[in-house]
């Protein structure tokens, strides 16, 4: 059912409204990551991600996990070919929560998108490993 009672149109659009009533769209509910019962949000884990030097693009996605139901595995595409797997995640834990540093870092070449750039990270979690 997309139209609620209302008038309301559901999108599978996560958002929240600040204290003075303006609406920020987070991310899409079905990319959610769930962790430990927390709702981790794939935006904000890969805008940490680009934010260091050697990183050009990053995709967040959830990777199934006996013990937390789910962990975050990032997909990088690496600036610089030095990067390694240890600085991705010194650089998440310094500036995330500790259940929102990806478990996993994938290095790759490039991430797959539309033909408007958007990331599918659907192929991303049929493509991954171990999933």
């Amino acid at each position: 059912k997309v139209m609620l009672d209302g008038g309301w149109f559901r999108t599978g659009d996560m958002g929240r409204m600040d204290e003075k009533g303006f609406i920020f769209i987070e991310d899409r509910k079905k990319d959610m990551i769930l962790v430990s019962g927390f709702n981790v949000y794939p935006n904000e884990i890969e805008s940490v991600a680009v934010e260091h030097e050697k990183i050009l693009e990053a995709a967040a996605i959830g990777k199934a996990d006996d013990r937390s139901g789910e962990v975050v595995q990032l997909f990088v595409v690496k600036k610089d070919p030095s990067l390694t797997a240890a600085e991705v995640i010194e650089h998440c834990r310094k500036n995330l929560t500790g259940y929102k540093v990806p478990k996993e870092i994938i290095f790759r070449d490039d991430l797959p998108k539309t033909n408007v750039g958007k990331i599918l990270r659907r192929e991303l979690r049929e493509d991954s490993p171990a999933q």
